[in-house]
C-alpha cells in the first residue's frame, strides 16, 4: 500500500495542469472544429479572450519569398523596423510592416527552422526555433488572445503557445518550452549597411494588406490603455512605457527607453552585459504610416565578455568602442576596426515590449533606473 501511496503521489507532482474541459459556452463557440486537447491546460479558461479575427483569420507566411536589399528599398524606408536575424552567418530581415498584418513567419534560416512572431499589441518581436524533441512544428495565429498577447496554436497537435513565453499553455503540448533565438529590431537602413547581402521579406505574401500602413495608429501612446487587459497592471511604470527586457541567470530586467537613451551604451556589471542604443528606427505604432513614426531608435544586448577577457564599452565620437583595447564597434556587436577587428560579441535574447505585458508575465522583474 505505502508503494501505490508514494506511486500516486509522484503521478500528481509531474502533472500540474488541468485535466477538465471547463470552457464556457463563448470559448466552445469560438472553437468549434478545433481539434484541440481541452482536459490539458495550465491556465483558466476565462484568461482567453476573443481578439476579433477567427482562427489565421490573421493569416501566417508559410512560404515566404525574399528579395535583395536594392529589391527592398523600393518599398522599406531607412528607419523602418525590422527582426533582424542571423543564424551560421546566414542573415534575414523582416520588416514590421509586413508582419503587423501576419504576426507569424514560418520560415529557413541556415540550419534552423524558425518562426519569427510579432504582437502588435504587446509591441513583441520574438524568434523560436520551431523545432522541439526532433519534431517540427508550424504556427498560426488563433485568434484568441491572453493578457492581450498573441496566442499562437501549432498545426501538429493544434496545441496553443504563448507567444510571450513560448511556452504549451493548452493541448497535448502543455508545458512544452520554445526556444528562443537571438534576434533585435533593428531599423533597415542598420542592416543593408552592415549586412548588404541580407535577405529581406517580400511583401509578396499572397495577400491584399496594405504594408506600409499601421492599422493601430496611436496605440503606443504612453497614456493610452492596453487592449483586452483586464489585470491590475504593475504600477512601477505606466502600462504602456516601452521597456527593454530581458531574462538572464534566473533574473528579470527591464529598462526603459527613456533611460537608455541618456546611457547610449550602458555596461551592466550585475550581468556582464552590455547595452548599445542607436538613433534611426521608427517606432512601429505610432503613426499610420510607420516611415512617418517618431524615431524610437533601437537597441542591442551583447555578454561583454570576448575570449574570457572582460570588456567595457563607453561612446565617443558618434562610435561604440571598449576601453580595453579602444577598437570600434557596430550595433551588431561586431568590432569593425582596430585590435579586435572582425570579432563578434555574444548576442543576448531580448526583447522590446510594453511594460504592462511584460510585467503581468514577469512579476518580479528588475528595474533599471
Amino acid at each position: 500500500m505505502r508503494l501505490i501511496f508514494l506511486i500516486l503521489i509522484s503521478l500528481s507532482l509531474s502533472f500540474s495542469y488541468d485535466t477538465i474541459d471547463n470552457r464556457d459556452l463563448n470559448l466552445k463557440f469560438k472553437t468549434i472544429g478545433w481539434n484541440t486537447n481541452w482536459n490539458k491546460h495550465t491556465i483558466s479558461y476565462n484568461e482567453l479572450l476573443s481578439g476579433g479575427p477567427s482562427r489565421d483569420g490573421i493569416p501566417p507566411i508559410d512560404n515566404p519569398k525574399f528579395i535583395t536589399i536594392d529589391e527592398a528599398r523600393n518599398w522599406i524606408g531607412d528607419k523602418e523596423p525590422v527582426i533582424f536575424v542571423e543564424i551560421d552567418k546566414k542573415v534575414k530581415a523582416y520588416p514590421i510592416s509586413v508582419l503587423m498584418w501576419h504576426e507569424i513567419v514560418n520560415d529557413t534560416l541556415g540550419n534552423k527552422k524558425i518562426s519569427v512572431t510579432f504582437c502588435p499589441l504587446c509591441n513583441s518581436a520574438i524568434v523560436f526555433d520551431r523545432v522541439l524533441d526532433g519534431v517540427e512544428y508550424d504556427f498560426g495565429t488563433s485568434g484568441l488572445l491572453r493578457n492581450s498577447d498573441l496566442v499562437m496554436y501549432d498545426r501538429q497537435t493544434e496545441s496553443l503557445w504563448q507567444q510571450f513565453t513560448g511556452e504549451g499553455i493548452v493541448g497535448e503540448m502543455v508545458e512544452k518550452q520554445l526556444k528562443f533565438l537571438p534576434s533585435s529590431l533593428v531599423s533597415f537602413k542598420d542592416v543593408y549597411t552592415n549586412y548588404p547581402n541580407a535577405k529581406i521579406l517580400s511583401k509578396e505574401t499572397g495577400y491584399n494588406r496594405d504594408y506600409g500602413r499601421n492599422p493601430y495608429s496611436g496605440y503606443d501612446d504612453i497614456n493610452a490603455s492596453p487592449f483586452l487587459f483586464d489585470k491590475k497592471t504593475d504600477s512601477r511604470l505606466r502600462p504602456m512605457q516601452k521597456v527593454l527586457t530581458l531574462s538572464l541567470d534566473g533574473i528579470d530586467k527591464a529598462y526603459t527607453y527613456d533611460i537608455l537613451k541618456k546611457n547610449v551604451v550602458y555596461n551592466d556589471k550585475d550581468l556582464d552585459l552590455v547595452l548599445f542604443y542607436k538613433k534611426g528606427t521608427n517606432a512601429a505604432l505610432h503613426r499610420s504610416l510607420i516611415r512617418n513614426s517618431k524615431d524610437d531608435g533601437s537597441y542591442t544586448v551583447y555578454s561583454n565578455f570576448l575570449d574570457e577577457e572582460k570588456l567595457e564599452f563607453f561612446y565617443k565620437d558618434g562610435m561604440y568602442m571598449d576601453r580595453n583595447t579602444n577598437s570600434v564597434w557596430n550595433i551588431f556587436g561586431q568590432a569593425i576596426n582596430g585590435k579586435l577587428k572582425g570579432k563578434q560579441l555574444k548576442p543576448i535574447i531580448h526583447a522590446d515590449h510594453f511594460w504592462f505585458s511584460w510585467a503581468v508575465f514577469k512579476p518580479k522583474t528588475l528595474i533599471y533606473k
